[in-house]
């Protein structure tokens, strides 16, 4: 286990490699020069010129890449050219606040998924089934920005029960830190909990029909036992795929929900970014959010040895 550990760490920095060289060549395959975008489209040659100067951006690109790379290495993620201040403390704070909203809603969509996809299995054909069906079918086609105008219409506008944009720092008080984060986490959480939900019902659904639970069953077995020591334990490696999976479908959806209820985090701040040509930025927060997904599915991977022990990393990847 120690060697495949090891192994995926290797795998990770060597994918972290590929993809800031990948992140830095995008960045800079722009029509116009980087200065010509921050100086405007009235800007003279002269201006251009000063500013690509005092950039860099007149050297190598490779020397350029290594220079920005082994600053990434040292810690170092450059300065903004926006806000003209260092991007580490502010990327920094921005994560910090998205992966608040980001676990709330993974601990949701894993506890409460899991346990909706189990009991309509249990249950199937019953009324919860056939609810939790619909709901799973709706969850999967509304996409995620109209879940997050639908909660602020009915529980920010309508009903007045929480605020509908920006940040409560937690020294305001707990309150309001909490109702700040509710209708994000709430938009955040429909969607892949209807994904979670329906998977985990089909592999229990799968495992139930099997014939080690029909033996367990004939056996004696108290259901429970069938059903939690048996059934569920192999049902949920394909939902920890999907989980780790899911990690990149809420970053991407990070970004729409942190626009629309305006919360700093870095999805926000990737897009404000963008729509200001802060090229540092950018590469910096893009580069953060890979190696966030990256470590997501190590993680996935080993939980994989939690619910299975009879896995062998150690033959299976050589």
């Amino acid at each position: 286990m120690t060697v495949y550990v090891l192994k995926r760490l290797c795998a990770v920095a060597a994918i972290m490699a590929v993809m800031s060289a990948l992140v830095f060549l995008a960045t800079h395959a722009l029509p116009a020069s980087i200065a010509e975008v921050i100086l405007g489209q009235y800007a003279t040659p002269e201006t251009v010129a000063a500013l690509e100067l005092k950039l860099g951006l007149t050297r190598p690109l490779l020397f350029q890449y290594w220079e920005w790379a082994s600053g990434v290495l040292r810690g170092d993620l450059g300065r903004s050219l926006v806000m003209e201040v260092p991007i580490a403390p502010i990327l920094w704070a921005a994560l910090g606040k998205s992966a608040v909203i980001a676990t709330a809603a993974m601990i949701i969509i894993s506890t409460l998924g899991i346990s909706l996809g189990v009991l309509a299995a249990v249950w199937r054909g019953s009324l919860f089934d056939h609810l939790a069906s619909g709901f799973t079918f709706i969850g999967l086609s509304v996409p995620e920005f109209f879940w997050g105008l639908l909660l602020i219409l009915l529980l920010g506008s309508y009903l007045q029960l929480f605020p509908t944009s920006g940040y409560g720092p937690p020294l305001q008080g707990a309150w309001s830190y909490i109702a700040h984060l509710v209708l994000p986490v709430m938009t955040l959480t429909v969607g892949l909990l209807a994904h979670v939900s329906r998977l985990t019902r089909s592999s229990m659904l799968e495992e139930l029909d099997s014939t080690y639970v029909k033996v367990a069953r004939a056996r004696g077995l108290p259901e429970r036992a069938v059903i939690f020591r048996h059934a569920l334990r192999n049902a949920m490696l394909p939902t920890i795929t999907v989980l780790a999976q899911d990690v990149g479908f809420l970053i991407g959806g990070i970004v729409a929900v942190e626009t629309i209820f305006a919360y700093p985090g870095i999805g926000r701040l990737l897009v404000y970014s963008l729509e200001r040509h802060d090229l540092p930025l950018m590469q910096a927060t893009i580069l953060v959010l890979t190696a966030v997904q990256c470590l997501a599915n190590l993680a996935a991977d080993l939980l994989y040895g939690v619910f299975n022990p009879k896995i062998r990393y150690g033959r299976s990847v050589d």
